[in-house]
């Protein structure tokens, strides 16, 4: 993943522990103290809303922990489409594209990041400018030119 996205992902984490999670921990602190539990709405609603953010902190430790973090900035091979590439290309509608290749829990196909790991960004993979590539759609296999090959551009 990208040194944005990594930073992404942290304030993420830490805002869930910092701010929501305490949050709803005194809400349901409240509403248990209110009585019967079968029929409290806030009590029910916040220990499921507890449970969304406890999962989703589990999984953002998970990915923090197994991240590899990967500069486009210090790439070494920039006449070669790798991770962190912004790549114009071509496609079989003879209009541009700009993508940035990136990790999967940081696509944002409004912003042109794709994963890397997505039937273009494979395909893309490897390639130079000037290349033509065959990416595999449920069409069929369609070809893509490589415009140009760009690193260090900070989408963020």
């Amino acid at each position: 993943m990208t040194p944005q996205g990594f930073r992404s992902m942290e304030k993420e984490m830490h805002g869930l522990m910092r701010d929501e999670r305490p949050k709803i921990v005194e809400i349901v602190s409240w509403a248990a103290g209110n009585g019967d539990r079968s029929e409290n709405g806030d009590y029910i609603y916040g220990k499921k809303k507890l449970r969304e953010i406890d999962r989703r902190i589990r999984f953002l430790t998970k990915r923090l922990e197994n991240a590899e973090v990967v500069d486009p900035a210090r790439q070494t091979h920039l006449e070669k489409v790798y991770f962190g590439a912004t790549v114009t290309y071509v496609g079989d509608d003879d209009q541009e594209h700009t993508v940035t290749l990136v990790g999967i829990d940081e696509t944002d196909l409004e912003r042109g990041r794709i994963s890397w790991r997505s039937p273009i960004g494979r395909a893309l993979f490897k390639a130079g400018e000037g290349d033509v590539v065959k990416v595999h759609t449920p069409a069929g296999r369609v070809p893509v030119e490589v415009l140009e090959i760009r690193y260090g551009d900070n989408p963020d």
